[in-house]
């Protein structure tokens, strides 16, 4: 495969496994995301198997991972019988699905727990005051988080790219009402 013959390649695959550890992803799972990213073509998972010297059960763990997070889809090769694989290269695209992704297995099961937690707490008088504030606080504060975020993702993309890239300015816009916030 021409594109693992380069070092740079071989080097941005190695680092985005890398990366992958310290986000929760197992390095398999990365490395293939990685691989089908920089792919110019759709690549079937022997292709990936042999480039990347990984168990084929690996592979196949690691395209179904990345397919639940919609980042990674399976397609069809016309004269080949065998599934190909191709990422999405569209980085807001593949910054929103995972986002999305995690908030759903991560955050939204949290917050359910939690405002459970909250409700019985509520009414619980042998609770220790702090684990009824503090849950509630946690409760509140991931709400909150999972609002900003829903209305965030719908915003069209130049305005998120208009966001990002006013970074600590949109500060200034924002300090006045930042008085009457509380986290």
């Amino acid at each position: 495969m021409q594109l693992l013959d380069h070092p740079d390649a071989r080097a941005f695959i190695l680092h985005w496994g890398e990366m992958g550890t310290h986000w929760g992803v197992n390095r398999s799972v990365a490395q293939v995301h990685a691989l089908l990213y920089l792919s110019d073509r759709p690549l079937p998972a022997d292709d990936i198997v042999e480039g990347l010297t990984l168990a084929r059960s690996n592979v196949s763990t690691a395209l179904k991972e990345l397919q639940g997070y919609g980042i990674v889809r399976r397609v069809h090769v016309e004269g080949d019988r065998r599934d190909h694989f191709t990422a999405e290269t569209d980085l807001w695209e593949m910054l929103m699905r995972i986002v999305a992704e995690r908030k759903r297995r991560e955050i939204d099961p949290t917050i359910a727990l939690l405002g459970e937690l909250a409700a019985r707490l509520k009414d619980d008088a042998a609770a220790p005051a702090q684990l009824r504030e503090r849950v509630g606080r946690m409760h509140e504060f991931l709400g909150t988080l999972g609002g900003w975020y829903e209305q965030v993702r719908v915003l069209p993309r130049p305005t998120l790219v208009a966001l990002m890239k006013l970074g600590g300015k949109v500060a200034r816009f924002v300090a006045p009402l930042a008085g009457k916030a509380k986290d």
